[in-house]
């Protein structure tokens, strides 16, 4: 009888013999749609390349049309993709995107929310103009996307595995640590962190994996300033298990793993890809 209810059990759920996949089938991306914000250079740029080299067709949100080495190399690989302008620090223009990509035919499979800017000030000094900006491009406009694609995946029917999708959200160390100088940075990337458990607690029942992925210490213009502070520097590659900062290609990975059905059953997680920086 036990193992009749368990049949019966895996069966409901979609775990039955008939429905394993092979290790490549669950990390496909083949005949998805991401769509993607911070995706001209960096940890943006590397997990968009990534996405479509696991078979997506890849959305790039910009500023501007000006930088096309993103839309290039995804192109290379045989993929589709397009440049939608918007402008993250816009409410606005945030609540415009989506109705213009639905236009143009395309669903989206995954959301990939990876732009977001730094201030830096002592918090004594931190200037209103940089605390709102930096809030609502790291988290208002987040919010925005999520909701917006959230209700989109919701509007249609799952996919033969119970799926309408995933969303990827980026935090950062400081989605648990406080940092120094960057009190708005650390507000913003500690509520991205919350809201990702809220949204899949909200929608994991309804096919929806929220996930979102914490970078450490990685080498790219933001942390140029970190970078130059010989000392500082010096302070950060002492604690680092890994003996290294990290580098965008440390993400094709994880966020493929989070994009596709490889993660079927993980949902409210904040991926730490950190060199074992957690770990100390």
């Amino acid at each position: 009888m036990a193992g009749t209810r368990l049949q019966q059990v895996n069966e409901h759920f979609g775990t039955s013999a008939s429905t394993m996949n092979s290790v490549q089938q669950l990390f496909s991306l083949e005949g998805k749609t991401a769509l993607v914000t911070g995706g001209t250079r960096g940890i943006g740029q590397s997990m968009a390349i990534a996405l479509a080299e696991a078979g997506a067709d890849v959305m790039l949100v910009q500023r501007d049309e000006s930088s096309q080495s993103t839309k290039q190399a995804i192109e290379k690989l045989g993929r589709k993709s397009q440049i939608y302008t918007a402008d993250l620090s816009s409410n606005d223009s945030m609540k415009a995107l989506l109705p213009k990509v639905l236009k143009d035919g395309h669903e989206v499979h995954v959301l990939l929310n990876c732009g977001g800017i730094q201030r830096r000030h002592p918090a004594h000094q931190f200037p209103d103009e940089d605390w709102n900006e930096v809030m609502q491009v790291n988290l208002n406009a987040v919010f925005t996307l999520c909701r917006d694609v959230g209700a989109h995946m919701l509007a249609r029917s799952p996919d033969q595995h119970g799926r309408r999708g995933s969303i990827i959200n980026v935090g950062s160390l400081l989605t648990f640590q406080g940092g120094i100088n960057v009190p708005a940075y650390a507000a913003s990337k500690g509520a991205v962190g919350q809201l990702t458990k809220a949204l899949s607690n909200q929608w994991a029942a309804q096919g929806i994996c929220v996930n979102a992925i914490a970078p450490g210490y990685i080498a790219t213009d933001m942390n140029e300033a970190l970078i130059n502070d010989e000392k500082r520097a010096a302070s950060i590659l002492e604690r680092i298990p890994a003996g290294r900062w990290g580098s965008p290609e440390d993400f094709k990975g994880s966020v493929v793993f989070l994009a596709s059905r490889a993660s079927g059953y993980v949902s409210g997680e904040i991926l730490t890809v950190d060199g074992g920086w957690m770990g100390r």
